[in-house]
């Protein structure tokens, strides 16, 4: 049944049409209103005596639901992005060989007042047969792997942070001010400290002979820091939340090695990649990902300032390596969400904002725009005179969507970042003033003199 008399509208209420009338481009389309117990579908009414039906959400029922679609003649399906309910019934049906449309649930829209699982995968269906739907951008399906991968790692690190605060925590209730002299607490001298306290020992001078080298406070100003009240429950919640510091350590091991081993399968250059210029960071994987990731595309992301290993393991877990999805660098800055939005009707631009997005690649590129604010380089040069002339959430984004754009032409054209300096920079910015101000001089019948050096 056609979805406009579903909401009441018949062929006499229907508006004459003056422009081309609306063709269908996929008439072997369905569309499928994903649920966390059922799933609705919704095929073309002439292929079927039933043309919206439900199936449950057990994996022998999504198998019966891709058996009547290919008895119903379907070819494509047209889903939304439902939590995480969509992903087995994508891998089937793609499995399966239908064509897989990952609709963005804000992108389709339906009437208010008349919502039902129903009516929504009839929606679906007639928007797809019509191809008013887009879908949405998924990788490869071994990139998809190492997505996921890469995404439980984050996850299991957030979780170990959460037992780094538990331990400082247990320190203050213990008045063990073991934070104000060691930066770390859970560095190379932090850990030697607190296993020694969970161990028993309670001499504070004890305690601080454990420190490096390159702690910059003393032993004495350690060892005062270490004079606390060791009560039996304060020692047992630091022990334990050591412990689970410790598990969610041994399952990052365990993730970083099948990353690897992912990692591999995904290897297209034999080349090694050049000496690298920024230091380690204690949450880097545990193998030598910075030449794995070289392998992958050919080009050392890690080379753009602000860059790190873990960014650019993000950002080709999330995106993979071929770029053909996006026709340009704008297409792929606008499908992270750092370009602004434009709203135009009747010739007024109505809104120009930034949409929000919750892609992870554009997050991280954010986090790593954060971090040019003391950057001697071209990159850090730009992030600041974005500072002097917008709000700082702005000027990140705006740096964000200028390394996207650079990691788009390295990965296209396979070419090595250079970083010329922040004097190039500022060099080149001085010129481009310079050419505006001379061609709004000629605009006005006036000639730039340059000023004579004191």
């Amino acid at each position: 049944m056609d979805i406009l008399m579903e909401y009441g509208v018949t062929q006499q209420d229907k508006p004459k049409r003056r422009g081309p009338k609306l063709e269908v481009t996929n008439p072997n389309a369905a569309g499928i209103d994903i649920g966390s117990a059922s799933h609705y579908v919704a095929v073309p009414a002439d292929r079927d005596d039933q043309p919206v039906r439900e199936f449950k959400s057990f994996t022998v029922d999504v198998h019966k639901l891709a058996d009547w679609l290919d008895a119903c003649g379907v070819d494509t399906v047209a889903m939304e992005s439902t939590g995480v309910y969509w992903i087995p019934v994508y891998e089937i049906l793609e499995r399966r060989g239908f064509t897989v449309l990952l609709v963005n649930a804000r992108h389709v829209k339906n009437v208010a007042g008349r919502k039902s699982d129903v009516l929504d995968c009839q929606w679906l269906q007639q928007l797809h047969s019509y191809g008013l739907l887009r879908g949405a951008f998924r990788p490869a399906d071994q990139v998809c792997v190492l997505r996921s991968l890469s995404r439980q790692r984050a996850m299991l690190l957030r979780l170990q942070a959460r037992h780094i605060q538990h331990m400082q925590k247990a320190l203050v209730q213990m008045n063990i001010q073991l934070a104000n002299v060691i930066s770390d607490v859970v560095g190379e001298t932090g850990q030697k400290i607190l296993r020694a306290i969970v161990a028993g020992e309670r001499d504070p001078y004890a305690l601080a002979g454990m420190k490096n080298v390159r702690i910059k406070a003393s032993a004495e100003e350690i060892a005062q820091s270490l004079r606390g009240n060791w009560r039996d429950e304060h020692v047992f919640a630091l022990k334990q939340a050591l412990e689970l510091f410790d598990f969610y350590a041994e399952r990052v091991a365990d993730c970083d090695a099948l990353i690897e081993q992912q990692m591999i399968k995904l290897h297209q250059h034999d080349s090694l990649p050049g000496k690298a210029r920024k230091k380690s960071n204690r949450n880097n994987p545990k193998f030598d990902v910075r030449t794995r990731l070289y392998q992958m595309c050919g080009v050392d992301l890690t080379r753009i300032d602000g860059i790190d290993v873990c960014t650019a393991m993000t950002v080709l877990s999330e995106v993979g390596v071929d770029m053909s999805k996006f026709p340009t660098a704008k297409h792929f800055a606008a499908w992270l969400g750092l370009c602004p939005g434009t709203k135009i009707s009747g010739g007024k631009v109505l809104g120009s904002k930034t949409q929000k997005c919750a892609n992870k690649t554009a997050q991280a590129l954010r986090q790593a725009a954060s971090c040019l604010k003391n950057s001697q380089s071209a990159l850090g040069a730009y992030y600041r005179r974005m500072c002097a002339k917008m709000d700082k959430p702005k000027a990140i984004t705006a740096a964000a969507h200028k390394l996207a754009r650079l990691i788009y032409s390295m990965i296209t054209k396979g070419e090595e970042y250079v970083d010329q300096g922040q004097a190039y920079y500022e060099e080149r910015y001085r010129q481009r003033v310079e050419i505006n101000l001379r061609r709004k001089a000629e605009m006005l019948g006036l000639r730039l003199v340059p000023m004579e050096a004191p």
